[in-house]
């Protein structure tokens, strides 16, 4: 075995350090691909669909100072050729980014070589193997370059069974023999030139045939470990996406619902107090602005508030003052807190509705809010006639209606396991309904 190395340098190894230094290459590249991975910038540069060039310009900078770092340390620190692996690095960029860039990032990684050892040759060969990998990317789909996998033989087992069975030409074994077949060139090119450009060359055929299999192999895994944190991501998205799904058909249900309530307030006022209902239609129509207003998800406490203020001016004209009175218990550091929009009112139009409209005299409707160390609690509580839930926790039955379950939903969609939702309802008493959520600065 004989590893080719400018003239000045006297240097012979065996076929055991070369063995070792396909092992380490596999483990350097299987490190650099996991602590790239790491790096959220990086994440969103590699996944991004369209980039701009400040983009792909950083994201080449994501490469080529750890890659570059290793061609240098494989020129001076004897024995250590594995932290060399710009071939494949080229052929990766090349398929995942393009000719024009990969072959920019061979000029880059092959400056050290040139620098100190005066490997001539490197800078245009890993261009062109930058260029024919990137020519190949192009005409191969993201897909299936994604799924190219580092387990060669597998590959080729499948690639036979299935061309037994039904002949078709298979992109994932043209990049295997792509790949393989630069590595061989790249061998041959050595062996001519031997001063010129490095490269693992083994007098044992089958040592030989694992240099060339090793080059596809690093590329493949990684791929493989960008692929799995690809898939992961792409879960999460698909995940987030049905939680925003179920949350705007939660947020769909409770606007006809208000509406239809409301409506259904100012029919009974319009023939025997017409002004009152003209005054209500107005307070609806301010209702309607704010819900037709473009917001997000969460609004502050404060917006909340406001908004829940007009709904009770409407009922307040629909009851009368003699029988709705609302107390407001609000802690100041509260009002600032982001919690979910139209978050109240369901809660409060439930305390009317099954709480104090069954009254004759009627009653009184308390909000309040409080800090709990890194907590907001928010409570809406009634002094009617209670309502029934069995089991007393539960909130899907028919006792505390659409309004009370559309919130609870809201919240396990938003918050999960860290939002608590309880009711406590004493017959003849009253009903406490309490959500606690964690705080967060508008």
């Amino acid at each position: 075995m004989r590893v080719k190395w400018p003239r000045y340098i006297d240097y012979v190894a065996d076929d055991k350090l070369i063995l070792i230094t396909l092992l380490v290459k596999l483990g350097v590249a299987a490190s650099v691909a996991s602590a790239l991975a790491r790096a959220r910038t990086f994440q969103r540069l590699l996944f991004a669909e369209h980039r701009r060039p400040s983009q792909t310009v950083a994201l080449l900078a994501f490469f080529l100072v750890p890659l570059t770092l290793g061609v240098w340390v494989r020129t001076t620190v004897p024995n250590f050729l594995a932290a060399d692996i710009s071939f494949e690095a080229v052929a990766l960029l090349g398929l995942l980014l393009g000719p024009g860039w990969a072959a920019l990032s061979a000029l880059v990684l092959s400056a050290p070589a040139v620098a100190l050892r005066h490997e001539y040759l490197a800078p245009p060969f890993l261009a062109a193997v930058g260029v024919i990998c990137g020519v190949c990317g192009s005409w191969v789909e993201k897909e299936e370059i994604w799924s190219f996998t580092p387990f060669v033989d597998l590959s080729l087992y499948r690639w036979v069974r299935r061309n037994l069975r039904q002949p078709k030409f298979d992109r994932q074994i043209l990049l295997l023999v792509l790949i393989a077949g630069l590595e061989v060139a790249h061998d041959e090119l050595s062996s001519r030139y031997p001063h010129r450009l490095f490269a693992l060359v083994s007098d044992a055929a089958w040592l030989q045939v694992l240099v060339w299999l090793c080059a596809p192999v690093v590329v493949g895994i990684m791929l493989k470990v960008w692929n799995a944190l690809r898939i992961e991501l792409k879960l999460e998205e698909q995940k987030r996406l049905v939680l925003e799904a179920r949350l705007d058909a939660l947020q769909r249900q409770i606007n006809p619902h208000f509406l239809f309530n409301t409506l259904n307030s100012i029919a009974s006022l319009v023939r025997f107090r017409p002004d009152q209902a003209r005054e209500m239609i107005v307070k609806l129509a301010n209702l309607l602005r704010a819900l037709l207003k473009d917001h997000g998800t969460y609004v502050p406490l404060r917006e909340e508030l406001s908004f829940t203020d007009d709904y009770l001016d409407i009922e307040v004209v629909r009851f009368g003052t003699e029988k709705l009175r609302v107390v407001k218990e609000l802690d100041e550091q509260t009002l600032d807190l982001l919690v979910p929009s139209i978050l109240l009112q369901p809660l409060i139009e439930n305390s009317i509705k099954h709480g104090l409209e069954p009254r004759i005299q009627g009653g009184t409707i308390t909000i309040r809010s409080r800090m709990q160390r890194d907590r907001v609690v928010v409570e809406v509580e009634d002094d009617g006639v209670g309502i029934v839930l069995s089991p007393p926790s539960a909130l899907r039955g028919t006792g505390a209606g659409i309004g009370m379950k559309n919130v609870r939903e809201r919240l396990e969609v938003l918050y999960g396991d860290r939002a608590r939702f309880t009711v406590v309802s004493r017959p003849g008493r009253g009903t406490l309904v309490s959500i606690e959520i964690p705080a967060e600065l508008a």
